[in-house]
């Protein structure tokens, strides 16, 4: 169970994300997270791992880098650094809230199931941790709008831990590709529908051996009311709670009236 209610000015807050530790998000972050705490962890990986979704590694060891006082690397995924953060450089006293992000790029739809960023706030909620992803969404080849995400996540996540929210529920938050004060408000939403990987290109290698680059083509519905993709296609921060329960209890009620 999550441990509420949370005074942020006395939480340990863990950042990771899945862009990496030169990732200019990752320091947007940290800028945000030491507005609202003086206990500032930060443990990401080494190089980037995007769309690693909720990957451990166990088929080798997980080496971790200090690189300065409550700040580390670790040459795994997203999901590896929040288990070893909170299991091991953490365990003598464990985050209060992990942030993931600032990713660059939205992650809605259908990118919540692929991306390294959800994942790492995932395996805080299973670990008991209330845990909150931020992503800064890109159209196209814009310049990334870091300081819509700088402006609004503040006031936006203390607005959020003092509303709560139950265990196993991972809040996704998505800013919109405008500046920062063209934003047209928060709106709650559901997870819309964007499939990536639509675009598939097969080719030669120099001895003539097919092989393959998985585009980043995406099929959006836009016009959908209530969801992250309407949201910040229409100017407004998308607020997503997403449960990790994934049992769809219709279906459920279906079978065993089928079965029994």
């Amino acid at each position: 169970m999550f441990k509420w209610p949370l005074d942020l000015a006395r939480a340990r807050i863990l950042i990771s994300n899945d862009d990496g530790v030169y990732a200019p998000g990752l320091k947007l972050l940290e800028r945000i997270a030491r507005q609202l705490s003086k206990d500032v962890w930060v443990v990401v990986p080494q190089i980037e791992q995007s769309a690693a979704s909720h990957s451990l590694t166990l088929s080798r060891p997980l080496r971790i880098r200090k690189l300065s006082p409550r700040r580390y690397w670790l040459d795994g995924t997203p999901t590896d650094c929040v288990l070893l953060a909170i299991k091991n450089i953490l365990k003598d006293h464990p985050p209060d809230l992990v942030l993931s992000g600032v990713n660059r790029g939205g992650n809605l739809g259908e990118d919540v199931t692929y991306s390294g960023t959800i994942a790492a706030a995932m395996e805080a909620t299973l670990l008991g941790v209330p845990a909150i992803a931020l992503s800064q969404y890109v159209v196209g080849n814009n310049r990334t709008k870091w300081q819509t995400a700088e402006r609004h996540a503040p006031g936006l996540i203390r607005r959020l831990v003092e509303v709560t929210w139950p265990a196993g529920v991972v809040v996704n938050v998505n800013f919109p590709d405008v500046p920062a004060d063209e934003v047209t408000g928060i709106e709650i939403t559901r997870q819309g529908r964007r499939k990536v990987g639509d675009e598939l290109q097969e080719r030669l290698d120099p001895r003539g051996r097919p092989y393959y680059w998985i585009g980043s083509m995406r099929r959006e519905e836009l016009s959908r009311p209530g969801t992250d993709l309407a949201a910040v296609h229409q100017g407004a921060i998308s607020v997503t709670p997403l449960y990790l329960d994934l049992t769809h209890a219709p279906t459920v009620k279906a079978f065993r009236k089928t079965w029994h």
